[in-house]
């Protein structure tokens, strides 16, 4: 799960482009499975997944023999496994990019929002490299990034008005029922909604407008012995403690 310090700054990036925070979050947690960057090499770096089958169609004749040759390339989607570790995606793009650094940057999802390198130009971006300098701006650049996405898909509307299944559909495509999608991203909604209405039902502090009516009650002022009384004696104590 997230880091108090990585929900912080999700949910400050979220509220600041107008959607709901806890909506925003779900999405981010199951995209990245509740991780907001890898350390590799002493360095934060987002979450990447190379698609060998992008890369494959992204590059001339002969760099795509020289891909395939070392395994980095394939014409079948999923064909070109990725390892397990983060450090070993890092290494095997920049394997990739030493054959072509803006088809191998393409041919990465990128963050929390898992976004293809390869939507650059239709995101709004100068060029792939820029889009990666996005997500690779920690974690605040990473929802940047996955929040453009989904205002540039129309989904905005599906997220706010909470239908997760159309915002499945939208961001997963039209298999996210098998992978249970909604299903996940609703649950997450519901867990961090419930912790933001936590934090906004603490007690605020007491404040002139509030001490007045509770020091002018007639139960409080007659020293009523009833279970009101007693209540309201200590609520006295209370805000005079509170006031010095």
């Amino acid at each position: 799960m997230f880091t108090q310090e990585s929900i912080s700054e999700i949910a400050a990036v979220a509220a600041g482009i107008g959607i709901e925070p806890a909506a925003l979050l779900a999405v981010a947690e199951v995209e990245s499975g509740g991780k907001a960057f890898a350390v590799v090499d002493g360095r934060k770096e987002p979450l990447i997944r190379f698609e060998g089958h992008y890369f494959d169609r992204r590059l001339t004749p002969e760099k795509r023999s020289a891909a395939r040759g070392q395994g980095l390339a394939s014409p079948l989607a999923g064909a070109v496994a990725n390892p397990s570790t983060q450090a070993a995606r890092w290494k095997l793009l920049a394997r990739a990019a030493a054959i072509d650094r803006k088809a191998a940057y393409e041919s990465v999802s990128w963050g929390l929002g898992q976004v293809m390198g390869a939507h650059w130009a239709w995101l709004g971006y100068a060029g792939v490299e820029a889009m990666a300098a996005e997500a690779r701006a920690g974690v605040a650049g990473q929802v940047r990034l996955m929040a453009r996405y989904i205002d540039k898909a129309g989904l905005k509307p599906a997220l706010a008005g909470r239908d997760w299944h159309a915002f499945a559909r939208g961001y997963n495509g039209p298999d996210y029922r098998r992978h249970g999608y909604h299903a996940k991203i609703a649950a997450a909604y519901r867990r961090h909604a419930a912790m933001q209405a936590g934090k906004s039902a603490d007690a605020p502090p007491l404040t002139a407008s509030t001490k007045a009516p509770i020091a002018a009650k007639p139960a409080e002022a007659a020293g009523n012995k009833s279970a009101l009384g007693r209540f309201l004696q200590r609520m006295r104590g209370w805000i005079a403690a509170a006031a010095r």
